[in-house]
């Protein structure tokens, strides 16, 4: 992909007009929800659609979000959804150690051959805790993230605030383990855009990249908030600039120091300000 993702929309497997509709709606990867979003007398039939609707290759990445591999129905979603060739990607539910990935991987065969791309969602105490074990379990595995609302009721948890160490843990096994920054877990309210933007930020500043949504109305929302502002952009020209005309730290005319940190800082702001 060369476009860096930053905004994941979720639908309902069992309602195709709905998946539609968000693949036309503007986000970077449409994930198509195959387990909390569904019934249990609608998965077989979300199973099939999302089958079907993955024989060809579609206008966005899709990935599929299987149910709990453990339980009756994640089994068959993998076998029924890995060889599908307009999949991009599978996303793993309550994954609590490396060898549920491990699993997946030597079980999943993608139309290309091998495992498709994998992605882990930790959403209990214990997966947190084998945060960097997970990332690093298989080569298939490209990305993981925290499932919030799961990970809450686990710990017992009643402010949000509560999942920063959670948050951050994330962040630094993702990075340890030379994946892409995490994208953050759903805002659950969707008219509480305000709240949304400034969640947003606040993920933003803890070192997460994008966000998964529910909503279409919560997308723009998510990429401004995410996407380098005009001020972070001539900040890091400059920066650059005045790197490479001196050798080595210095300081700036506003007193910013810079330094090779500061130097990758700008670079990465100017990548992704460009790659949008």
């Amino acid at each position: 992909m060369s476009r860096v993702p930053l905004t994941w929309l979720y639908a309902p497997g069992d309602r195709p007009d709905v998946v539609a509709k968000a693949l036309a709606a503007g986000a970077d990867v449409v994930v198509v929800d195959l387990e909390d979003a569904v019934a249990p007398d609608r998965k077989a039939y979300a199973r099939a659609a999302t089958a079907e609707l993955l024989r060809d290759p579609q206008p966005v990445p899709v990935h599929v979000r299987v149910n709990a591999l453990g339980g009756p129905w994640g089994p068959a979603d993998v076998a029924a959804l890995a060889p599908a060739p307009g999949l991009s990607g599978l996303r793993l539910p309550k994954v609590s150690a490396p060898s549920d990935v491990v699993r997946v991987a030597r079980r999943a065969v993608s139309a290309r051959g091998g495992s498709p791309p994998l992605y882990a969602l930790l959403e209990t105490a214990l997966g947190v805790e084998h945060a960097h074990a997970v990332a690093t379990a298989h080569p298939a595995l490209r990305g993981i993230a925290l499932g919030e609302a799961d990970l809450m009721a686990d710990l017992g948890m009643r402010e949000d605030a509560g999942l920063d160490w959670c948050r951050a843990r994330v962040v630094v096994a993702a990075r340890a383990a030379g994946l892409a920054p995490p994208a953050q877990s759903v805002h659950p309210d969707i008219r509480d855009l305000e709240g949304l933007e400034a969640s947003c930020l606040r993920g933003r500043a803890l070192g997460f990249l994008g966000r998964a949504a529910i909503h279409p109305r919560q997308l723009p929302v998510i990429e401004r908030a995410y996407l380098p502002t005009e001020r972070e952009i001539e900040q890091a020209e400059t920066v650059l600039k005045a790197a490479a005309g001196t050798q080595g730290a210095q300081a700036l005319p506003d007193g910013t120091f810079v330094d090779a940190a500061v130097v990758t800082a700008a670079h990465r702001t100017l990548a992704l300000a460009h790659k949008r």
